[in-house]
């Protein structure tokens, strides 16, 4: 598995710019004081938006085409993650890139994201840690999912500055592939967090399933 850059990807593509401005609708609603009136206009606008959109047909890309686990989390997965995805709107999104069997996430969490007054919240952290350890476990080409997640969190992890998590390989022993990870600000290098990861090679067939189970729900 390797990690491409999807915003280079999806250069000029209108998607990215809806999510964008999405996330800026977040950004705002998260620390807003304006108006009831001006509120009511935003919400006619969204309203709008979502009219335009729902009169369309939905599907995801790799919906119709031979999907495997692989490339699932290669390219199709990112695009959609909900924290490394440019086109989801909940996404930061974190800015993936790996060298060796090296993952990195350099990332900024706004006011959507508080927990602790000023600090984000620790279940974020947890679920970027998932992510940066699942795309490193991945990088043994045989990835699976989550079976244990331990996080131990060593000092507040602000809002509105640069972080850094970076997540590796320990060892993998058969299916059980064992990575670890740790936050840093990256201004000063402080440690916020770190994180030690179980995942199991998930066999063709599971995911097969998962894909027809997820088609029976849509």
């Amino acid at each position: 598995m390797s990690i491409d850059d999807p915003t280079q990807r999806l250069a000029g593509d209108t998607r990215l710019e809806v999510a964008e401005a999405c996330r800026s609708v977040i950004d705002e609603l998260a620390s807003s004081t304006a108006d009831s009136q001006k509120f009511a206009a935003a919400r006619d606008l969204l309203r709008q938006a979502v009219e335009v959109l729902a009169s369309e047909s939905h599907g995801r890309p790799y919906e119709g085409a031979e999907a495997s686990l692989a490339a699932y989390q290669e390219h199709l997965f990112i695009d959609h993650s909900p924290l490394v995805g440019p086109l989801n709107p909940l996404a930061p999104p974190i800015d993936m890139s790996a060298r060796g069997t090296t993952v990195t996430g350099v990332v900024t969490f706004g006011d959507a994201y508080e927990g602790p007054p000023g600090c984000v919240h620790g279940g974020f952290i947890a679920a970027s840690f998932d992510e940066i350890l699942g795309f490193s476990q991945g990088l043994t080409g045989k990835p699976g999912m989550t079976a244990r997640l331990v996080i131990n969190y060593r000092s507040p992890t602000p809002l509105h500055q640069p972080l850094r998590f970076t997540g590796d390989i320990d060892r993998v022993e058969g299916r059980k592939i064992f990575v670890h990870g740790e936050l840093r600000v990256v201004a000063d290098g402080r440690l916020c967090a770190e994180a030690e990861g179980l995942f199991l090679s998930m066999n063709p067939e599971v995911f097969d399933r998962l894909m027809r189970n997820r088609a029976d729900q849509t």
